[in-house]
């Protein structure tokens, strides 16, 4: 049963994304036409539509608590951890709202999927290359002072079990820089749907905790040098399972 749930995962995820070409043909005619805030919208809609089809599939259940805890009159960075290649569709389908993504550069290899992941206005890093990454966080503000939200795992790679790394320092200067609010986010659980299968799709009980912000704009040197801890620990605690 995994085998075959692995397959319809993978043709949904494929197929969507070949079906929807005229789509994407559509939003790039329009992507310098259109204001900001349906170009965002558009590209919203659809890519949401893609994620959740993707995770419905999966047979997960997913428990979200704490939306209330999202600002709805300002633009956030969303931090979160990392357990699995499928926290991005998580975030996707379960965090309200246009946002971008910090991804490896790796995604750009991925056909069709790139292209819809620049129009989410995603920013994509190599972790070999210092000045590349330097660069990439450089985009990452500007992106989040121009009104957009951004995700970011801040542990820079998947940790395929309920422990978490350590959080890379550099990732809240998106924050701090730019001086918008931080939105800890815990994901528990996703690693049981694929990592820790043999990379078989299996049903499995996720839980999505979203912490309330915590406010960057006028934190002194000692208080930006300790959020990344700060940070670790609110997410930790909404790890269970």
């Amino acid at each position: 049963m995994s085998i075959l749930r692995t397959i319809a995962v993978f043709l949904a995820f494929v197929g969507y994304l070949v079906t929807r070409i005229p789509h994407l043909l559509w939003v790039n005619r329009h992507a310098a036409i259109w204001p900001r805030e349906r170009y965002d919208q558009v590209v919203y809609r659809i890519s949401t539509r893609w994620a959740r089809m993707v995770a419905r599939i999966t047979g997960a259940r997913f428990h979200v608590s704490g939306l209330h805890n999202i600002p709805n009159d300002r633009f956030v960075l969303f931090v979160s951890n990392h357990q699995s290649d499928l926290d991005i569709i998580i975030c996707m389908s379960f965090l309200p709202g246009p946002k971008g993504f910090v991804a490896k550069v790796e995604m750009l290899k991925v056909p069709l999927l790139r292209s819809w992941m620049k129009h989410m206005r995603c920013v994509f890093m190599d972790r070999k290359d210092m000045k590349q990454s330097l660069k990439v966080i450089l985009e990452g503000i500007e992106i989040l002072k121009s009104g957009h939200n951004m995700v970011v795992f801040p542990e820079g790679t998947r940790s395929k079990s309920p422990k978490m790394l350590e959080f890379k320092a550099g990732a809240f200067k998106l924050a701090t820089k730019s001086k918008v609010d931080i939105v800890p986010v815990s994901i528990s659980g996703s690693y049981k749907i694929f990592e820790a299968n043999h990379y078989r799709i299996k049903p499995a009980d996720v839980y999505i905790t979203i912490h309330p912000p915590l406010h960057t704009a006028a934190l002194n040197a000692e208080e930006s040098a300790m959020l990344p801890d700060t940070v670790r620990g609110i997410i930790e605690q909404g790890i269970t399972v």
